[in-house]
């Protein structure tokens, strides 16, 4: 226990929405004072003063749902009348969590971007690990990384059963290299050049104070602006679906380390051969409708129909829209990289233990 006053910074952009900014002070134990400001807007105005108030005496530990109950309840008698703009009791919420948190941006880093040379897709895999470890020990600076690969591939999530998602004969009558990764989430039918798949390597303060779902949608704004640049209205859906007004785009999934550090990665379709897809997969009626294939005989190819882009040009302003908004730099993976992710898939991600650690 301390009652040695602190001071606290948060902002947080509300996706599709507006800044609301959270400058809070603590005793160690309580939430002895607030400032809530932005570009937000609300009425009546009167409904602003009460915000900080309903806040002090919240535990430093509260969770997003104890905050928006104490805000909830200090404006619940404004009734009709109130309005919110931009925000929500929640984004507020929110904001006093990543403050808290001592929550950082993505301008506070010296990110690094891969535009990774074709590698085998086991390798692919082995380098989510690498990287991720590589940042955890601070001997990488946070990275954005797309994967290249020309092998046609099944990566299966870390909690998938093998038996479940595959069928052996489409396996072997295209000769598809079945890999697990690290991450949760579902199967990807991956051949050389028929979706976009990058993976990030990012820091726990990025994404102090955001929930599991929070985090999904906050890690992916660069790629929604870079999309909406290609005249795509992206938006996600909960959990972890991007998602277009011409249907589903693709899924993303994360692996967190004990220390906070995080493997968050997207996969998107470009031009996917669905009959052949069918044939591998073991896809039940609901996830052809989720996968937006109404018959087996067509393309999943949301990215490339809906912006009539090459991948590598969708690629390209994925890249730049992330470098610019953040200052990123371009790299690549070192030798030691390389080499240390060749012995993950020798001991591990090769091997039919690890691939079928779920029967």
């Amino acid at each position: 226990m301390t009652n040695e006053t602190q001071h606290f910074h948060g902002e947080y952009k509300v996706i599709g929405g507006k800044l609301v900014v959270a400058d809070v002070t603590t005793d160690g134990n309580t939430i002895t004072e607030v400032k809530i400001s932005g570009d937000f807007f609300l009425e009546p105005e009167e409904a602003y003063f009460d915000l900080a108030p309903a806040l002090v005496g919240a535990s430093v530990n509260a969770d997003n749902a104890t905050l928006r109950g104490r805000l909830d309840e200090a404006l619940a008698g404004y009734g009709s009348e109130l309005a919110m703009h931009g925000f929500s009791t929640a984004d507020i919420a929110t904001v006093v969590r990543r403050a808290l948190g001592s929550a950082a941006n993505f301008t506070d880093f010296d990110w690094q971007v891969i535009r990774g040379e074709v590698l085998p897709t086991q390798l692919n895999v082995a380098l989510d690990q690498v990287l991720l470890e590589e940042v955890a020990a601070g001997r990488r600076q946070p990275t954005l990384r797309f994967w290249e690969w020309e092998d046609t591939a099944t990566v299966i999530g870390a909690f998938q059963s093998y038996v479940n998602e595959l069928r052996p004969e489409g396996v072997e009558k295209y000769d598809v290299q079945v890999v697990r990764r690290i991450s949760g989430g579902g199967a990807m039918f991956m051949e050389g050049g028929n979706c976009i798949t990058y993976s990030m390597f990012v820091p726990p303060a990025l994404v102090a104070g955001l929930d599991y779902e929070e985090s999904y949608v906050f890690l992916d704004q660069w790629v929604l602006a870079a999309l909406k640049t290609l005249g795509v209205e992206a938006f996600y859906k909960p959990i972890n679906d991007i998602s277009s007004t011409g249907g589903k785009i693709g899924g993303a999934a994360q692996k967190r380390m004990r220390d906070g550090t995080l493997l968050h990665h997207a996969t998107m379709s470009y031009d996917i051969d669905a009959d052949k897809m069918v044939e591998v997969l073991r896809i039940g009626e609901a996830k052809i409708s989720d996968k937006g294939v109404a018959s087996a005989k067509k393309r999943v190819d949301p990215l490339r129909s809906q912006t009539g882009e090459a991948r590598k040009d969708i690629i390209d302003v994925m890249a730049d829209t992330f470098a610019s908004r953040y200052g990123a730099t371009f790299g690549t993976y070192t030798p030691e990289e390389l080499k240390r992710a060749q012995e993950l898939v020798d001991e591990k991600f090769g091997t039919e233990k690890w691939t079928h650690r779920v029967p």
